[in-house]
């Protein structure tokens, strides 16, 4: 069983850098900033009034098989199901043509309906338990995304939820490989969503000191490396791919864009929200992902990094490269965090930093660190600064730690047949 491939097809995305797949690779590519002003929101008496948004988004074209849905359900479970829609279409996956059976669904979220959560508290608290919605509970909670896009498909595999903070799409992605390994199932469609910007998201995460207040200048608030990082800007978004087994995608003639060959997974057990100061559970991590893929660290030309532009979070992760990496760390390996340019997207991290991984390896191009100003001695890596890099990228690998010391690592490798 471990001898079964698994391959990526297809890709869907928004991001604070675009609609598409396309146009957040090409703002990365450029070194562009996503964050502004939040507009959603009204952000008045909130210590943050800065984030990244997915901006100019139409839910309803993506509801096909239940239009009312759109408008019904939350923004996380309407990024997830765009998303999806993309990658499906990208992969050129035909409904009619697969056995549905063996087609599963697993995307996350770290957090969930938030939104729809906070109007029907306010409903209940304004106008009493009769008014309070009947699709709250359903369009709450975070398995929904999986379970409308199995819907909107007729997608009846494996199908779950994983929700892990900001490991969540990662952890989603790898374990859809696991099952596939195992051979229960032809096709996943996998990956994270999130849109927890709003004044309960905001005011929880500022009021633990973990967001920056750079209000005045949103563009240059994510600070990944810098000296004078002052915590995470709040990213929404959704990243979803298509993993298949190699014989079903050749089969049917499908465009393989790269190899999903790595997969690790962790515990800091240490803190809540603070990681491992010797990063001992993400080193473990990163290894166990390069033992599954049988690679070398020399063998891995880039990581996009967890990166938050948190204090502690940059030299931990740095830390935890240096003890897997050894000398190669700092002397070859090449690093770069694009939350410098989306803010951090939490349980849709994962799969939007995968994403850059699988295009920095189709064009050759390392995505830049943005706002790197005056670089952190304690994070002396290669990071990449500032300035995109044309270069050879074979193989890549994604971080996404979360709260409560859950670690993951992907790894993606140039497909050879």
């Amino acid at each position: 069983m471990k001898d079964r491939r698994i391959v990526i097809t297809g890709m869907g995305a928004l991001s604070p850098l675009g609609n598409t797949v396309e146009a957040t690779w090409e703002g990365m590519k450029n070194g562009r900033s996503g964050i502004r002003r939040i507009e959603s929101i009204d952000t008045e008496g909130l210590a943050v009034h800065i984030g990244g948004e997915v901006r100019d988004f139409d839910p309803a074209p993506f509801f096909k098989a239940d239009p009312k849905t759109a408008r019904r359900c939350d923004r996380f479970e309407q990024l997830a199901m765009a998303a999806a829609v993309m990658a499906v279409e990208d992969a050129g996956l035909d409904k009619a043509e697969v056995d549905k059976t063996r087609v599963g669904v697993m995307i996350g979220s770290g957090i969930g309906g938030l939104d729809i959560h906070g109007v029907n508290v306010a409903t209940l608290i304004k106008n009493g338990p009769r008014r309070v919605s009947p699709f709250c509970i359903p369009f709450m909670i975070t398995n929904m995304a999986s379970g409308l896009v199995s819907m909107e498909y007729g997608f009846g595999g494996p199908n779950m939820s994983i929700s892990t903070a900001c490991a969540t799409a990662n952890h989603c992605i790898g374990e859809a490989w696991r099952i596939m390994k195992f051979g229960d199932a032809d096709v996943m469609i996998c990956g994270g969503a999130e849109a927890a910007i709003q004044p309960i998201g905001i005011t929880g995460f500022a009021n633990m000191k973990a967001l920056s207040t750079r209000n005045d200048d949103p563009a240059t608030a994510s600070r990944p490396y810098d000296t004078e990082r002052d915590g995470f800007v709040m990213g929404e978004g959704a990243g979803v791919i298509v993993l298949e087994t190699l014989e079903h995608a050749q089969a049917r003639g499908a465009k393989i864009l790269c190899e999903l060959v790595g997969y690790g997974l962790s515990a800091d057990a240490y803190h809540l929200t603070s990681p491992d100061p010797e990063g001992r559970g993400a080193s473990r991590c990163m290894q166990m992902a390069l033992d599954h893929a049988g690679l070398k660290p020399e063998d891995v030309d880039y990581i996009n990094t967890h990166g938050t532009s948190t204090h502690m979070g940059d030299i931990c992760e740095t830390k935890a490269i240096k003890a897997t990496f050894g000398d190669y760390a700092t002397n070859g390996l090449v690093v770069s965090s694009t939350k410098s340019m989306t803010g951090h997207l939490l349980g849709a991290a994962g799969g939007i930093e995968l994403l850059a991984c699988i295009k920095a390896i189709q064009d050759n191009f390392v995505p830049p660190t943005i706002n790197v100003f005056n670089q952190d001695p304690e994070c002396d890596l290669d990071v990449c600064p500032n300035t995109g890099r044309s270069m050879k990228v074979d193989v890549a690998l994604s971080n996404s730690f979360g709260f409560g010391g859950h670690n993951s690592s992907l790894i993606v490798k140039r497909f050879v047949a």
